[in-house]
């Protein structure tokens, strides 16, 4: 009879502990990209301003890099930065990527017929991780001031594209970043990084494509529950 209750006492404690364990899992959100994504010198970024439209639910992390490439052979690629290796030890549940618009810079883009192939692998090494990540892929906020060898046009013709082709080869989303930012050039500080009023719109966007992964996640608890 004693034994029963120890039994019984041991499986309560265990079964307290795992689901405290469950109820205090947050899902991890990782922000990858370059200056924009930073959000050097902004009050609120927007990964943070991302952390307050998702709720507490949720942890993101912000491993933005200024200047930084997604092409391997850029002057300052994202690969061989140590947020890269920190990204992938996290092991996050949601990763948004922003990448390519230093890449315009024609030290740069004479590189271009390598960028769908790194892109492509990027994504790759984040979803071959073992949390199996939701990837994203966004595309580049429109360039209002051509300056330090950053170009609209290369933008427009062909990063946009490019971003439409690499979606299709991994099947992961699009977030659509130029388009609720055209004619919107006072969102930005400096004709090319968002202001803290468009580090916000930045963030709505983001949280507004998380819908169908947050109504899955729903879905999903609401399964285990049942």
């Amino acid at each position: 009879m004693r034994k029963a209750v120890l039994n019984f006492i041991t499986f309560s404690i265990m079964l307290l502990l795992s689901v405290g364990a469950q109820a205090q899992y947050k899902v991890k959100v990782a922000c990858v990209g370059n200056s924009i994504t930073e959000g050097a010198g902004l009050k609120t970024t927007y990964p943070q301003a991302l952390q307050e439209l998702l709720g507490e639910e949720y942890e993101v992390r912000n491993y933005g890099i200024g200047g930084r490439t997604l092409l391997k052979k850029g002057d300052y690629p994202y690969w061989i930065e140590a947020k890269y290796t920190e990204v992938l030890n996290w092991n996050p549940d949601v990763v948004i990527i922003k990448l390519g618009t230093n890449d315009t810079k024609p030290q740069n883009w004479k590189y271009k017929e390598n960028f769908v192939e790194d892109y492509v692998a990027l994504v790759k090494s984040f979803k071959n991780l073992p949390s199996k990540p939701k990837v994203y892929i966004c595309k580049p906020l429109p360039v209002f001031e051509d300056k330090w060898g950053i170009t609209e046009r290369i933008v427009k013709e062909e990063i946009l594209p490019a971003i439409n082709k690499i979606a299709r080869k991994t099947k992961v989303e699009t977030i659509d970043l130029y388009t609720p930012f055209l004619g919107k050039a006072a969102l930005t500080y400096d004709g090319v990084h968002p202001n803290e009023e468009g580090a916000a719109l930045l963030a709505k966007e983001v949280n507004e494509a998380l819908i169908t992964f947050k109504e899955a996640k729903a879905k999903k608890v609401l399964s285990k529950k049942q």
